[in-house]
């Protein structure tokens, strides 16, 4: 039995082993990233409850953690398919118009990945160049929690790129 789309029962339709491999890497950093958020928040409240004392640090980390979850999160919403679609009107199209109007819609949203990801990664480079670091305990230079937009703006472009490949390969909309 073949490996294809409408063979599987579980998780979603892989344009190939790559694509599962980013996806897997993705899951992977986002679950860490989520166990290290719980730890340092809960860490926060220990440190404050128990002996009055604030890490300092939590707020400005937990903020970059929450950007690159959201957008990590949704870089795989978009591998599954659930990201961005009004399910109501898009049902009720013909096969052939669904198809069409989901590829228009992939290359649209392509298109816009693709300008946030040049204009976040210019403001990435400016921050680097100019040596902005955040006026916060840490003094975290910038360009590091900024480069958790355009890195998670790839990885949603990687997956509208497969859920393309998907829709031009077997005509799947949904």
């Amino acid at each position: 039995m073949s490996d294809t789309p409408s063979t599987r029962t579980s998780g979603p339709a892989s344009a190939g082993s790559l694509f599962d491999m980013i996806a897997t890497g993705v899951r992977f950093v986002a679950g860490l990233a989520l166990i290290v958020l719980v730890l340092l928040v809960s860490a926060e409240i220990v440190s404050r409850f128990f002996f009055n004392h604030s890490l300092r640090v939590v707020e400005e980390l937990a903020g970059y953690l929450v950007v690159g979850l959201t957008l990590f999160g949704a870089s795989l919403a978009v591998r599954k398919n659930s990201l961005f679609q009004v399910g109501f009107i898009f049902d009720a199209l013909p096969g052939a118009v669904k198809r069409v109007m989901g590829l228009v819609y992939l290359g649209l949203s392509l298109a816009i990945c693709a300008v946030l990801i040049w204009y976040t990664l210019q403001l990435v480079l400016s921050s680097f160049s100019r040596g902005n670091v955040a006026p916060t305990f840490l003094m975290t230079p910038l360009w590091m929690p900024q480069l958790l937009m355009p890195l998670g703006l790839a990885f949603i472009a990687i997956f509208i790129i497969e859920r393309m490949m998907l829709t031009l390969r077997h005509g799947e909309t949904d």
